[in-house]
């Protein structure tokens, strides 16, 4: 191993308008980083990450890209200040591709193409209100997994996010994913919270998305990592570049395994688990999963600056 750190990336949700201003004012690497996604998308990336507005940040066409480009940026500050390369990469969802970029598997450049791409696609797939997700609090998987199938009745609905053990997330159309919601509160659950997301990720609605993702994905240029990549799909240290493809296709549409993801980056003698993006989601669930681990976020100028010495 290089180290004995791991690197994890935030998904959507982790947005928000100002992403690395207080860093875009010490360190001009992070305006090079934003002219790259804004020279490969085609409109500026910079005034939307820094001005926003949050409605148009929020898009998921354009959240995704900002979020990759917002974690590649403070990744690279990582390497630029003396930061030790990591032993294994993660990331949660769409934080995958970041990862996949920090580790050298794909360009940056076709990665933010990819994900605005990924985001028009997963949009595409369930017209707005047709689709929803919630968050269960409090219960175990199989019993949020058994409500699933009670309340599927012909339509989808499914566990798609295994955040921590007791917080699971479930996705799927809205009658079912209701259903659903009903049979988790009779079970017992502390808390049944429907998200405010666009699209309902990760379950068998995202099957048309990923069809057509397919062919930009084997169009894109894959290189072997430089370190493992602990894949949401799998839950386990990936290095074979068709592997690496065919997970992160097949992510679109199946779980996050993220509880089993950061356990495995403990069994693997990982010391610390670095969160690089902005907020400090992961970080939350990491502490509940590995608590031998150190856990870090470095996405503001002043946990940043304190972690690089």
């Amino acid at each position: 191993m290089m180290s004995n750190i791991a690197f994890v990336f935030p998904g959507q949700g982790s947005q928000q308008v100002g992403m690395l201003n207080d860093f875009a004012e010490k360190f001009s690497l992070v305006a090079t980083t934003f002219e790259e996604a804004s020279d490969a998308l085609g409109y500026n990336m910079s005034h939307l990450i820094s001005q926003g507005p949050v409605e148009e940040l929020n898009k998921t066409e354009k959240t995704q890209p900002a979020l990759l480009t917002v974690s590649v940026a403070l990744y690279r500050l990582w390497l630029q200040n003396g930061g030790a390369k990591p032993a294994l990469f993660a990331g949660h969802s769409l934080g995958e591709y970041s990862a996949l970029v920090a580790s050298g598997v794909l360009d940056f450049t076709a990665a933010v193409k990819l994900v605005e791409l990924r985001g028009q696609l997963m949009q595409q797939a369930v017209p707005t209100g047709e689709g929803l997700m919630a968050a269960v609090l409090g219960l175990s998987d199989e019993d949020v997994v058994a409500a699933c199938v009670e309340a599927t009745q012909g339509d989808v609905v499914a566990a798609v996010n295994f955040n921590t053990p007791g917080q699971v997330v479930i996705a799927g159309s809205k009658a079912a994913v209701e259903r659903a919601m009903v049979i988790l509160k009779d079970k017992g659950a502390k808390r049944v919270l429907p998200l405010t997301v666009s699209v309902p990720s990760h379950c068998d609605l995202m099957k048309p998305a990923a069809e057509k993702l397919a062919s930009a994905l084997q169009d894109t240029m894959f290189n072997a990592p430089l370190a493992p990549i602990i894949q949401n799909r799998v839950a386990a240290a990936v290095t074979n570049v068709a592997e690496i493809r065919q997970n992160l296709l097949e992510q679109l549409y199946m779980p996050v395994l993220w509880t089993r993801s950061v356990a495995a980056m403990s069994e693997a003698g990982i010391n610390e688990i670095i969160e690089c993006g902005p907020g400090k989601v992961l970080t939350g669930l990491n502490k509940r999963i590995a608590t031998e681990v150190t856990h870090t976020a470095i996405g503001d100028l002043a946990s940043f600056e304190k972690r690089i010495g």
